[in-house]
């Protein structure tokens, strides 16, 4: 598995990574063309492979494949338009077309997931703060202290667990003394987030945040590079955009399964969307082979 800071892709500027995902997240969202999706879903998954391992990819996969039959079987059977009748339950017919939909729908979900998986692991916690720190400040602080607290309450929660245990209060022989020992932890944590908000709060004061007049810092500064990728990225997703708008890539499935006549638009905008789905994956892949040939040539 690679460190976040390892990653070439994650090397450009945040504005235009937030941009870049944001926009690929709301335009997986407003299609239901299975094409389209499946670019995004395998664009992400080779990103995240090639950045994370593939034992840590097909290791998740036992949450995503459940999700996913979930999801289809259950609008089958709550979904009975379609022409296409299989079989009949509770009186009730499961149609092709409710499957497909259904899968179609899971497809989409776990797409989003396994973008916003990608967004995770290269928006670091101080990228998002130099995005919003431009706009609001104070929206900032209270994503980064948001942000901070969590896996600061995980790590007090264990403290606070381990030392009621050390101290025989921690008990799991039952299941009503599981509640127990698990509500005296939190009730210990509840206390102690209360009294680490005060403290924040005069040690905020304490350093003139209230005051007015503040500047925002950052560390990161937007070039040419970050530039030409931002242009690109604009251009293919206006030919994106124009293709949805143009009905080029639409999908039906009921009242039976059919999508639009394949024109010169249709093209192009499934090559612009391969292309951004595909965009951080052929980046890092290009990156990792230009570093390769470089220790050969040591």
């Amino acid at each position: 598995m690679r460190s976040k800071n390892d990653s070439s892709f994650g090397n450009f500027h945040p504005i235009s990574l937030f941009v870049y995902y944001i926009s690929v997240i709301v335009l997986t969202m407003f299609t239901k063309n299975p094409i389209m999706l499946a670019f995004a879903l395998f664009g992400s998954a080779l990103f995240i492979i090639i950045t994370n391992g593939a034992k840590d990819f097909f290791k998740s996969m036992r949450f995503y494949l459940p999700l996913f039959l979930i999801i289809t079987v259950t609008n089958s059977l709550f979904s009975h338009n379609g022409k296409t009748i299989l079989f009949f339950m509770n009186d009730n017919p499961v149609t092709l077309e409710a499957i497909l939909y259904g899968a179609d729908m899971a497809l989409m979900i776990c797409a989003v997931m396994f973008i916003c998986r990608c967004m995770n692991f290269v928006m670091e916690s101080d990228k998002l703060l130099c995005v919003f720190g431009t706009f609001s400040p104070k929206l900032s602080i209270v994503l980064s202290m948001s942000l901070r607290f969590i896996p600061l309450f995980k790590r007090k929660w264990k403290e606070i667990k381990d030392a009621q245990f050390s101290l025989g209060y921690f008990s799991e022989k039952s299941f009503y003394g599981k509640i127990v020992c698990y509500a005296r932890v939190f009730s210990s944590l509840v206390t102690w987030a209360l009294e680490n908000a005060v403290i924040t709060a005069k040690s905020m004061r304490a350093r003139g945040f209230s005051l007015g007049g503040r500047k925002s810092f950052s560390m990161f500064s937007f070039g040419k590079r970050d530039s030409a990728m931002l242009s690109v990225c604009i251009i293919l997703i206006f030919a994106v955009v124009s293709g949805y708008f143009n009905n080029s890539v639409d999908f039906y499935f009921y009242p039976k399964i059919a999508m639009s006549d394949i024109s010169v638009m249709s093209y192009i905008t499934y090559a612009a969307f391969g292309i951004i789905s595909f965009f951080p994956f052929i980046f890092e892949a290009k990156e990792a082979l230009k570093w390769k040939y470089s220790i050969s040539k040591i």
